[in-house]
């Protein structure tokens, strides 16, 4: 949520830059250097706090073929609905190509945000309640419509609930699924799954902003959409399946 709400900030005084200056991105990305230099000077001030728990082994590899079938499934239907998840910028693409203006397509990511860092905590809260594996089911599924919306919508007027709802998808997975990573991975390797798991996700943007790409290039806006739609919907099948029928604790 605090993150996040870093993001509102920075895209509000991005818009009140760039109407400020008319345009002129030079001077919108010099401004933004202020307050990226003061953040990287905070960090010299963090001091880490040493594990209390030395009985745990180091391990600072994962041998895949040790890992519990499970997780193993588990990581690669995130990698699959990684596939699916091409980079935000085509959603900017999809406002401009239905005719919003610079100034509006900054509105409309703001408005992603400011739904993004309202809705983190209660999903947050929410999954502590119900477990992790519905809700992050329910966000691929959410995700999986939100983008076939993308892929029908023809009114530039309904690009404002489109973002929003995609500010709600983000919210229920971004924290959830790293904190499965985190419970379904055993006790010394915590740390570790947790990189490999954003490495898979890293290695399957690539090829999805590739298809993306190609896609809108060679049968036009829609079909990336329809694509990372129908990629959300299996995954968060996929996940439903690997994850039904028994408690986290049982993948360790």
């Amino acid at each position: 949520m605090l993150d996040t709400l870093g993001a509102v900030i920075g895209v509000a005084l991005a818009f009140y830059f760039f109407t400020r200056y008319e345009g002129n991105y030079k001077a919108v990305f010099i401004w933004s250097l202020i307050p990226a230099s003061l953040g990287v000077g905070l960090l010299f001030l963090l001091r880490e706090v040493k594990g209390k728990n030395k009985n745990l082994k180091k391990q600072f590899s994962v041998n895949w073929h040790s890992l519990h079938p499970r997780l193993k499934k588990f990581l690669i239907v995130v990698f699959l609905f990684a596939l699916g998840n091409s980079s935000n910028q085509f959603l900017l693409l999809r406002a401009s190509d239905l005719g919003y203006s610079t100034q509006d397509i900054i509105l409309l990511y703001l408005v992603f945000n400011v739904i993004y860092t309202l809705a983190a905590f209660p999903a947050g809260a929410l999954s502590d309640r119900i477990g992790r594996r519905a809700l992050l089911v329910a966000g691929y599924l959410f995700y999986g419509l939100v983008y076939l919306g993308f892929a029908i919508v023809s009114k530039g007027q309904h690009l404002w609930l489109l973002f929003g709802f995609y500010g709600v998808y983000n919210a229920v997975t971004e924290g959830v699924e790293k904190a499965l990573v985190a419970e379904i991975s055993p006790e010394d390797q915590k740390a570790t799954l947790l990189g490999l798991h954003a490495t898979l996700v890293g290695i399957g943007l690539l090829p999805a902003s590739i298809i993306g790409g190609v896609l809108w290039k060679y049968f036009g806006a829609s079909a990336t959409f329809y694509f990372g739609g129908v990629m959300g919907l299996l995954a968060a099948a996929g996940l439903a399946v690997v994850l039904a029928g028994e408690n986290n604790e049982a993948i360790l």
